[in-house]
């Protein structure tokens, strides 16, 4: 199973790994998210399997993520304070565990989220679900050009963009084509493992990413050939998000 902590201290996201290690080896730590905002972006675009999230971060109480976003999965709350345990159970909440997190405890809990997991594949029933409402991941699309219809496997796209208020994507043969869809849309229609979003006008794939630098203002500059002209810079407050995408 896939998990997600939401931790903002890193001693205590590093003693959750461990006792996570040693009481569930099979379980797989996808990412460590320290804020609420970081979160809200995270959980719009993915959905782990479970949840361990911390109540009090560095800009707020965890709580408000799950008021933006809706999680479908369960969620182990952690927290050095109890007087948070009934709202917690108002969200997705089906256990809460005190710090410092000891085995015993966290093997109660992780017992109890097999009860409502029990031998799911959430990923191929996910998939399924958006197949029958029609938001299927889209591994082709078909562009014009001329008179003619071509069709582009999703494998060749190195990148969507938006210039003019048309989109278009950037191919490896380095041309671009437009297409009758929004970024927006996009996200939504593609596979977020192999596509980012870095910022409002361009959305890369990670076989775009080999040539980075670092820009002003904490940024990232990409170089994509082909796009020679065009400014690709990965937003300030998308950057770490970016390096977390790149480093799976």
């Amino acid at each position: 199973m896939h998990v997600l902590i939401i931790e903002d201290e890193t001693r205590a996201a590093n003693h959750l790994k461990r006792v996570i290690k040693l009481v569930a080896p099979d379980l797989q730590i996808i990412d460590v998210i320290e804020t609420v905002r970081e979160a809200v972006s995270y959980l719009q675009n993915r959905q782990p399997d479970f949840i361990f999230s911390d109540v009090q971060l560095a800009d707020g109480l965890s709580f408000e993520i799950y008021e933006k976003v809706k999680v479908k999965c369960p969620i182990i709350f952690t927290t050095a304070y109890d007087q948070y345990a009934i709202e917690a159970f108002k969200t997705n909440g089906i256990d809460y565990l005190l710090k410092p997190i000891e085995e015993e405890r966290l093997q109660q809990a992780l017992d109890k989220v097999r009860k409502f997991l029990p031998e799911v594949d959430f990923s191929s029933l996910l998939n399924k679900i958006n197949q029958q409402n029609g938001n299927s991941v889209k591994t082709r699309f078909m562009v014009k050009i001329g008179d003619k219809i071509k069709s582009i496997d999703v494998d060749n796209i190195l990148a969507f963009y938006s210039f003019d208020k048309t989109t278009y994507i950037f191919t490896d043969t380095k041309r671009s084509y437009p297409i009758d869809y929004s970024l927006d849309n996009l996200t939504e229609k593609i596979d977020n493992h192999h596509y980012f979003r870095i910022s409002r006008k361009y959305i890369v794939s990670i076989k775009a990413c080999e040539n980075m630098i670092a820009y002003s203002n904490s940024r990232l500059k990409l170089t994509i050939d082909g796009l020679g002209n065009e400014l690709i810079i990965v937003a300030r407050e998308k950057v770490k998000e970016f390096k977390q995408w790149l480093d799976r």
